[in-house]
């Protein structure tokens, strides 16, 4: 790995070191400015860090027992784009909230006919003057009910092609006619909403790029989300990681059962290969290259694995397994009946399997792209 290679009296690990005893309990505030809550952003908002001065960061601030504001769709989709496609001004106004963490952030991309097939969405933002007129649906809206800014994808030309005429916008999620309904999930629990828009206007200030060429943007948005999703924790970033999923299956015995030894065999032996395929895709940037669809690799694979695991932990769980909390507080009090019933989202949300299979069939095996009414 990358940072096995830095050597304990690096200058870049000597540099960190030194901020951090200067600032030994920074603020989230502090660790932006500094540039390490996303150093591979450009300055001044990160370090135009490069992969392997990224992981040196993280291992001195985990040594510190430092960690970043947790805003995933923040920090982890809505910045990254902003970053790439805003004005200065844009910049200014919205990523120092990102990046600190005080101001939390939602995505409102899919609609209840545009999922797998977002292009397709119906959403219409039309111009009025200085202001776009948004009319329409989202659904698996996650936080939109607790957020206080949206990334919104609207179509402003509904006569062009369909993945033409979309626009990107940056949404006040306090601005009148918006509706944001949750979802009750079958864990109890509340991530998901449904997000309605009615004559709600934008400002044009709130449009990020060019007018009709957001899908270009989208996709910086959704190639962060691919990779963001099969991180950390085994349920997107959440849960439990595998070192502590695996501890409870040991714990629960399932030593004693051939089949269930069997399958924890097997899963196992997939946790080990998602770990190659990690330090590939990091040995791969740290080298300047783009992973490519091995993100989407990455996904599939993880997302299949956090369904496993979970499973397996509940049937070592036995008649046990069967008298799980199922209310808005089960993700903290019993994570592993909530994890169960979660992971069930994990092959859909972020790009169902399916979709990652087209991707890894046309972009490494080489095979045609599926058919569409438009070709």
């Amino acid at each position: 790995m990358a940072v096995a290679s830095a050597a304990e009296d690096d200058p870049r690990r000597l540099e960190i070191r030194a901020w951090l005893a200067a600032h030994p309990q920074p603020t989230a505030r502090q660790l932006a400015e500094a540039g390490y809550v996303a150093p591979h952003w450009p300055e001044p908002w990160g370090l135009g860090a490069d992969p392997e001065l990224q992981l040196i960061i993280d291992d001195e601030l985990t040594r510190a027992g430092i960690t970043r504001p947790d805003n995933a769709i923040a920090i982890g989709w809505a910045g990254p784009t902003i970053a790439a496609g805003g004005t200065p001004e844009q910049q200014q106004k919205w990523l120092p909230g990102i990046l600190d963490g005080s101001e939390e952030w939602c995505q409102l991309f899919s609609e209840p006919e545009a999922g797998s097939d977002l292009a397709a969405l119906r959403t219409m933002a039309v111009l009025d003057g200085d202001e776009y007129v948004v009319n329409g649906q989202k659904v698996w809206s996650t936080w939109a009910n607790r957020s206080r800014w949206g990334i919104l994808l609207a179509r402003t030309d509904p006569t062009a092609a369909k993945h033409k005429g979309i626009s990107y916008f940056v949404l006040d999620m306090e601005t009148p006619g918006i509706e944001v309904r949750k979802i009750i999930e079958m864990t109890g629990g509340n991530h998901f909403n449904e997000t309605f828009f009615t004559d709600v206007r934008i400002p044009v200030a709130n449009r990020i790029g060019a007018e009709n060429e957001g899908w270009r943007l989208a996709k910086v948005t959704l190639g962060n989300e691919r990779v963001s999703l099969s991180e950390g924790g085994v349920l997107w970033g959440m849960g439990p990681n595998p070192a502590e999923s695996w501890a409870e299956i040991v714990r629960r015995g399932a030593s004693r059962d051939p089949l269930l030894r069997q399958r924890a065999a097997a899963a196992y032996s997939q946790t080990h290969i998602l770990g190659l395929l990690g330090d590939k895709i990091v040995e791969a940037m740290v080298q300047g290259q783009d992973p490519g669809p091995e993100a989407s690799i990455r996904k599939a694979l993880a997302d299949v694995q956090g369904q496993e695991l979970m499973s397996l932990v509940k049937d070592l769980l036995g008649s046990e397994g069967m008298l799980g909390e199922q209310n808005e507080e089960s993700e903290e009090t019993d994570v592993w009946h909530w994890g169960y019933l979660f992971s069930r989202a994990l092959t859909i949300g972020g790009g169902t399997t399916e979709i990652q299979r087209n991707i890894l069939g046309e972009r490494i095996l080489g095979l045609p792209r599926e058919p569409t009414p438009d070709r």
